[in-house]
């Protein structure tokens, strides 16, 4: 590794840094507003961004501009970064060791939502916030915000890190500059995170419980300040449907929400949106009728939380409003496929997405019809565009990879002597970046349970599918580094 690309990631962490340690005044600020001693908080803050800012200060006067592999190595490194600094509250004002505080930041800032915590109601107001505002930031993507705050160190821009992080098979350049994009997406993302938490308040909902679920909502995290999440407003049709709304448009290409903000609709008309609530409608109702045959509930009732319940799968948000393993093995089925589902691309959601279920099927029969019909000139098309011959490599080789990680964690888990359910719904929450599963760590239960080698293990499993597997195995080509 060259001095250059030391000094690209140095001052591309060291920027991320000083803008963590200013979020992390929102959680501070809300314990001295409900009496909570901040004290250790406040000088570990202050000692994190002096150590940033010192840094900072030493490559002012290097020129940022991120190549390739800088890129790369920067992006798995902010995942430690954010990790580390992320957990060190939590070891300050909770009874967790370092592991379980790992495991609990990384599923924060990736937004899994999978959690260590037993008795959430317990936790201090301000880690409650803390949590929430991990899943706040790293819904958006924490590099999108780095990309709009080192574009203003270096005004050329740089689209590779964009690229790097970006959720989808091709993140657009919407705007003349990256910088732009990113500003008005957190724009975009900020206004949303208002109006669920005035919908969440007009529900009975107090400030505080809004706020955090909002922004975990909005994020598609899932973490809760109850410890029956959304299951604590039952009794609340109207919080259940607009917590189901805002995880849905959550789950959509956040470009189609930016081309609105400039009066054109035409991102919400593409098939992959059309194919989202196509899905979310069949696999909803599909549940609905599940437990109204398993149940003397109510049609209101059932269909409230079974499209809330897939709504939070399928986004991979996690909420849980009932403990939906109750309602029978049929159920289990209707939400095991919503998890492997996914959102939009570009979308905060997690998991496989949308377009790259659409590609897939598309080539499937697109192969089938090439053998039918040898002499037929066949291809894919998205929104009656063809579909390039990398794309559908590229996605082929997602499904490989997201498929090869699952099986390696899920055998992982069933070695180390968790049942077969609790070794594959760990997997896939994990690396779909769900947060709940079935059996051991179902709706009703957490994951305070595993070994602090699994904790770490399954750290590595959420990172690796947040980042989409190609930025991570990157780093064991040998090509990457004798090329970049």
């Amino acid at each position: 590794m060259d001095l250059l690309t030391l000094k690209n990631i140095f001052k591309f962490l060291s920027t991320i840094g000083i803008a963590l340690a200013f979020f992390f005044l929102l959680p501070i600020v809300t314990g001295v507003i409900y009496h909570e001693p901040m004290a250790r908080f406040g000088w570990f803050d202050l000692l994190f961004l002096g150590v940033n800012a010192v840094i900072f200060a030493l490559l002012y006067q290097h020129r940022l501009k991120m190549r390739i592999k800088d890129s790369i190595l920067a992006v798995n490194l902010i995942w430690i970064l954010l990790g580390i600094a992320g957990s060190v509250p939590l070891l300050l004002y909770t009874e967790v060791d370092f592991s379980s505080a790992f495991f609990e930041a990384i599923s924060g800032f990736t937004t899994t939502g999978a959690t260590v915590y037993s008795n959430i109601e317990a936790l201090p107001k301000s880690i409650l916030m803390l949590r929430s505002l991990m899943h706040w930031l790293g819904g958006m993507g924490i590099v999108v915000l780095g990309v709009g705050l080192f574009s203003l160190i270096n005004p050329t821009g740089s689209l590779t890190m964009f690229k790097a992080e970006s959720t989808g098979i091709k993140m657009e350049k919407v705007t003349p500059r990256i910088k732009d994009t990113a500003l008005r997406l957190w724009s975009i993302y900020l206004i949303l995170t208002f109006l669920d938490t005035v919908f969440l308040e007009l529900g009975g909902m107090n400030l505080f419980d809004a706020i955090n679920h909002a922004f975990s909502t909005i994020s598609t995290g899932g973490f809760s300040t109850k410890n029956a999440s959304l299951g604590y407003w039952s009794d609340s049709p109207f919080i259940l449907w607009v917590s189901t709304l805002f995880m849905m448009l959550s789950g959509i290409n956040f470009l189609a929400h930016l081309r609105l903000w400039n009066r054109d609709i035409s991102g919400y008309k593409s098939e992959e949106v059309r194919w989202y609530f196509a899905i979310f409608l069949i696999l909803s109702s599909l549940l609905t009728i599940v437990h109204l045959m398993s149940s003397s509930d109510a049609l209101g009732f059932s269909m409230t939380h079974a499209f809330l319940t897939i709504a939070s799968v399928m986004t991979t948000t996690g909420f849980a409003s009932l403990d939906y393993e109750k309602w029978g093995s049929v159920a289990v089925a209707v939400i095991f496929i919503a998890m492997l589902i996914g959102g939009n691309a570009g979308s905060t959601a997690g998991g496989i997405k949308v377009i790259r279920h659409m590609v897939w099927f598309k080539n499937m029969f697109t192969q089938i019809a090439q053998i039918l019909h040898p002499n037929a000139v066949t291809g894919v098309y998205i929104d009656k565009r063809r579909i390039d011959g990398k794309i559908l490599g590229s996605v082929s080789g997602f499904m490989l990879l997201f498929a090869v990680t699952n099986m390696a964690v899920t055998i992982y888990l069933y070695a180390r002597g968790y049942d077969p359910m609790t070794a594959i719904t760990t997997s896939v929450a994990c690396v779909g970046n769900i947060g709940p599963g079935f059996s051991m760590v179902g709706p009703a239960q957490n994951y305070a349970f595993f070994t602090p080698i699994d904790k770490y293990i399954l750290s590595l499993a959420m990172i690796i599918g947040r980042l989409e597997f190609y930025t991570v195995v990157l780093l064991f080509a040998r090509d990457f580094w004798r090329r970049y």
